[in-house]
Order: C-alpha cells, then sequence, then structure tokens
C-alpha cells in the first residue's frame, strides 16, 4: 500500500469528529464495514490512540481491536452522544496480567516507540531485529523466555519495510523500550492526514466545556 492509498481510504470514510478538552476524537466508518476510532493531542497534532473493529458479525458486535496507545483502555462514548452511530458508545478493555508481559505503542513527532513491560532481564539479553521478510520488528531474548512479532502498520500504508538502521533499544524498570525513527516519508504521509481532518467538521463536547466554565 502506498500512503496515497492510505489517504484514499481515509477520505471515503464517513467521519465525525469532536474536541473533548485537550483532545480531538475522530470516528471513521469504511465502505468495506470497518471502523476506526482516533484519538489526537490538540497540542502536538500527534495521534495519541488509534483502534479498529472489524466488519459486523452474525453474532453482535465484533471487539475494538487496538493498535496504538495504552492496552487497558476504553474507549467510552467516542464522540459523546449517540446521533452518529450508537456503536461507537460500547466500551472496550482488554484485562492483562499483572505480571505477564504488556506490549504498548505511542508515537511522537519523531519517533514510534514500544514498551514492553514487566521484562526483568538485562539489556544485553534482547535481541531487537528489524526483518522485512516479515514486514516486522521481532524481539527475542537469549534466555529463549520472550518472543514477539511487532507489526508497524505505518510502515506498511508508506510501503516501507523496517530498517534495523532505525532501531534502538534501552531498558529500565522492568521495561524495554524499543525506538523506532520514523521515515521522512511517513512524516509527509502524518502531515497530509492532519490536512485531511482539517476539513472535518468538529463538535465540542459541552459538558466538559460546561464544566470548566464552572470551575472558574
Amino acid at each position: 500500500m502506498s500512503y496515497e492509498s492510505w489517504l484514499n481510504y481515509l477520505r471515503c470514510a464517513e467521519k465525525h469528529s469532536m474536541i473533548s478538552g485537550r483532545c480531538r476524537k475522530i470516528h471513521y466508518k469504511f465502505p468495506d464495514g470497518q471502523q476506526m476510532a482516533e484519538e489526537y493531542s490538540m497540542d502536538t497534532g500527534i495521534v495519541q490512540r488509534r483502534a479498529w473493529r472489524k466488519c459486523k458479525q452474525l453474532m453482535g458486535e465484533p471487539e475494538w481491536e487496538i493498535e496504538l496507545g495504552e492496552t487497558s483502555r476504553q474507549i467510552n462514548q467516542c464522540l459523546g452522544g449517540g446521533d452518529a452511530d450508537s456503536s461507537i458508545n460500547n466500551d472496550f478493555t482488554l484485562v492483562e496480567s499483572n505480571t505477564a508481559p504488556a506490549l504498548t505503542k505511542r508515537i511522537t513527532k519523531k519517533n514510534i516507540e514500544w514498551r514492553i513491560r514487566n521484562l526483568p532481564y538485562p539489556v544485553d539479553v534482547y535481541q531487537v531485529t528489524a526483518e522485512p521478510d516479515k514486514r516486522a520488528i521481532v524481539v527475542r531474548t537469549t534466555n529463549k523466555k520472550y518472543y514477539k512479532v511487532i507489526t508497524v502498520p505505518e510502515l506498511d500504508r508508506c510501503n516501507l519495510l523496517p530498517s534495523q538502521s532505525n532501531i534502538s533499544i534501552h531498558h529500565q524498570y522492568n521495561t524495554l523500550i524499543i525506538t523506532y525513527s520514523k521515515p521522512l516519508l511517513l512524516n509527509e504521509m502524518e502531515a497530509q492526514v492532519l490536512l485531511l481532518l482539517k476539513d472535518v467538521e468538529t463538535e465540542t463536547d459541552m459538558e466538559v466545556l460546561l464544566q470548566g466554565l464552572l470551575a472558574k
């Protein structure tokens, strides 16, 4: 997929937008039946959370699948109210063991960052490699205690393969931190998405606005 294909996919979606506090929330309904929910920081313009809901099944609504952001997270009343689509007001929650390795992902202006918590081994135990044939980053430990394939959909949307030279790692507080420097093409794509969303009509969360006024 080229990033122009990704932009065209976003363009064809029915989009609803709402500002809540310092966050802009976007809900997409695509012609193929998929839905996507995103949250953008109003301060940085960086996407903070992204989740997908696949096509409807015969036995009720499918669960939200988190692509970006904390895994133990609820997207509840993503846009407020229920006028756009009552299905977006459903909760999704993923609960993980407190001791099992837990992967989270965030995006900054220059990097994509993954944190894998509950990994107590020293940094020299980890092998983090870009594997273009898998279109993924693979995490291994020399003691064979942990193995994880991390897909990078942002790169796929730009038709880019992961590069070892873009990867750096750090370990502290039982957490492995993997940092991937964003290629210029990905930064360009993110800018084009923001331009696209600029034209989407946006509502304001009146409840949050009133709370702010009453607090003064």
